[in-house]
């Protein structure tokens, strides 16, 4: 009988960097992708409040609330046993006060069963990453195209293209690193600026359009298995067309049901 494999810790990802191994990272939002997806070997399952746009067809991320996150992350909790899972802090639910990211980070935890959570921001964000960290919260940080300052940056635009931006980006970065973060996202950055930051760090970093260079990678679950087959960014590849495969199943069902096919005497009790 084959041992199950043990269950992942915060710990083992600046082990995985260190050891060369890339760090393999989806968005999952349910119980039974959580299933399929650790299945599959995924490593960490971000629950990101890509939700908004994806599941509930929003522009941007802005209004995603913190109950919404927290259900989410607790469907995702009760598909998976061994893979880790981090929590995206939504828009205004750290950024005001530290007392308010410890009190709602807290609470994703506490109410989720999650390991941990994922806030945006770099330098400014260190005494907050910090106060989490010295309170048992691991986090995960997120540079470059930070989505809840998408109107700040001028939209959904790659960062760090200028020398004195992709030096702020470093920077920032190591100050994530030193207040304590296990990992960063780095979010529609220019490759070689990428592979400057993650050789910098002892912590593993999280690419999304960001080249190479990174020591991981992360998409969103439905852009990658063509679910979402309106989104076609340069940094996506599609690994399946999911989408197609769904409008044909269920045509096929509507047919057979407007047939009277289905449900047949094998079907019936």
């Amino acid at each position: 009988m084959t041992a199950e494999p043990r269950a992942l810790t915060v710990l083992d990802l600046p082990a995985m960097k260190a050891a060369g191994r890339r760090v393999v990272v989806l968005t999952c939002y349910d119980a039974a992708f959580a299933r399929l997806l650790e299945d599959a070997g995924v490593d960490v399952l971000l629950v990101g409040d890509s939700l908004n746009q994806v599941l509930a067809g929003h522009e941007t991320t802005l209004s995603a609330t913190l109950d919404q996150m927290i259900y989410h992350a607790a469907s995702v909790r009760r598909g998976a046993r061994r893979a880790l899972i981090f929590v995206d802090l939504p828009f205004l639910t750290y950024q005001v006060s530290i007392e308010d990211a410890i009190r709602n980070a807290g609470r994703v935890l506490q109410e989720s069963g999650a390991h941990g959570v994922k806030l945006e921001g770099g330098r400014h964000m260190g005494e907050t990453v910090r106060a989490l960290v010295d309170r048992g919260i691991p986090v995960m940080g997120h540079l470059g195209l930070t989505p809840q300052s998408v109107h700040a940056l001028g939209g959904y635009r790659v960062q760090g293209r200028e020398p004195e931006a992709a030096g702020r980006l470093l920077a920032d970065a190591k100050v994530l690193e030193d207040a304590g973060a296990c990992a960063i996202v780095l979010e529609l950055l220019p490759a070689d600026v990428a592979a400057k930051i993650s050789a910098s760090l002892t912590i593993p970093t999280i690419g999304i359009g960001a080249g190479p260079g990174c020591d991981g990678q992360v998409l969103v679950l439905h852009d990658m298995l063509g679910l979402n087959d309106r989104f076609n960014p340069k940094f996506l590849k599609r690994f399946a067309e999911l989408g197609e495969a769904v409008r044909s199943a269920v045509r096929a069902y509507a047919t057979e049901v407007r047939d009277g096919r289905y449900p047949g005497s094998e079907h019936s009790f």
